[in-house]
């Protein structure tokens, strides 16, 4: 079973972009997969739905500071009733439900995702559920499961766990047709919901100089219309070479304005591997990052690094617009750290070995201090 994300198939976020993938790789190997979800998260109409897996929608409440404990909580105790073989849990904040879990006997392997408590978008009440939420995961998650090495780190260096190391996949896709009214290399691209850790304020601040010279595309909001959703319109409509889609739910259509870009801006700073950040580089966008260690593990090579004020945002992008050579370089070393490391095969592997030790009772696997392990282990 697996429990934390709106469901399945979901179009939200990281951890529901890992379901779409692992939910039927899972089932394609034997087992029979549950992914508990909220009514009205999912895509049913979705041609691409795997029937095998089966979707359970459980009761929440739709609050900001509420809703992931609340749809954990029920979806836990049901969890509980059915008494599955192994848990697959996503996110600390379930840690308050793991409890319930371990009490019935089933072994839980628990995606830890970022430092949430670091966040700048949530308030006290909300960090101190989060940070409660880990110190409860380290103490009754059956393993751990980090998405970068320098959340591993963290979580070592702040509760004394080790786990396993499994990050986020990306797809190359095929040759995509480019957005109409864009040029091939020819616009700047950032892809982020709107909030500060995402370096959104700055790059906005930013574009109009950039867009000077060279169209620039803005994918993301805040959701409900707030002050960056705003300025984001404002931007767009007063200045013809700027662009504002809002939320992009279309893989395709995302895929393609990153296989294009001539440059592609992440600022996020907060988090582990992003998903957004490995797809962009399997679909062939030059990076231009804001400089985190986390950006640094995914992109290593490949990536061009600035601190998060407009002015170097700017100098950056319009540096690596400019730099031809630089791109065709940057495009080939992301694709080939994608491949080494951020394929959705040996994610999807890495997980499913993992359940199954959990299910098989190896040694170690009923303690949440494994050892930090590569994705690239083989099947039991």
């Amino acid at each position: 079973m697996i429990i934390g994300t709106r469901g399945y198939p979901s179009y939200y976020g990281g951890f529901e972009t890992a379901v779409r993938r692992l939910a039927p790789y899972l089932a394609e190997q034997g087992w029979d997969v549950t992914v508990y979800g909220r009514h009205g998260s999912t895509r049913s109409s979705d041609p691409d739905v795997d029937t095998r897996v089966r979707s359970v929608v459980t009761r929440g409440l739709e609050r900001k500071s509420l809703s992931t404990l609340s749809y954990g909580l029920t979806a836990c105790l049901d969890a509980a009733k059915r008494k599955p073989d192994v848990a697959l849990v996503m996110n600390v904040a379930n840690g308050f439900w793991l409890p319930i879990l371990k009490a019935r006997g089933i072994p839980t392997l628990i995606n830890v995702d970022g430092i949430e408590w670091d966040r700048a978008k949530w308030g006290r009440l909300a960090k101190w559920m989060f940070r409660t939420g880990a110190k409860l995961t380290a103490r009754f998650g059956t393993r751990l499961v980090y998405d970068s090495r320098v959340i591993a780190q963290r979580w070592n260096q702040d509760f004394g766990t080790d786990g396993v190391f499994i990050p986020y996949g990306g797809a190359v896709p095929p040759e995509l047709p480019i957005e109409p009214g864009l040029t091939h290399r020819g616009y700047v691209l950032v892809v982020a919901r709107f909030v500060p850790e995402n370096t959104i304020p700055e790059f906005l601040d930013a574009a109009e100089s950039i867009a000077q010279t060279h169209d620039v595309v803005i994918v993301g909001s805040e959701g409900y219309g707030g002050p960056l959703d705003k300025k984001a319109q404002l931007l767009a409509q007063s200045n013809e070479r700027i662009t504002w889609l809002g939320h992009v739910s279309d893989d395709r259509r995302l895929f393609s304005l990153w296989q294009h870009a001539g440059v592609y801006f992440h600022g996020h700073s907060v988090g582990g591997t992003n998903p957004a950040l490995v797809q962009a580089m399997a679909c062939g966008a030059p990076t231009v990052a804001r400089d985190t260690e986390y950006n640094r593990e995914v992109l290593g090579s490949s990536g061009l690094f600035v601190r998060p004020t407009s002015t170097d945002i700017e100098q950056a992008v319009l540096g690596a617009m400019a730099d031809s050579q630089w791109q065709i370089n940057a495009i080939e070393h992301g694709r080939r750290q994608v491949a080494e490391i951020y394929t959705w095969e040996k994610v999807c592997q890495a997980y499913e070995d993992n359940l199954r030790a959990l299910f098989q009772a190896e040694p170690g696997a009923g303690s949440a201090r494994h050892r930090v392990d590569s994705v690239l282990g083989r099947k039991s």
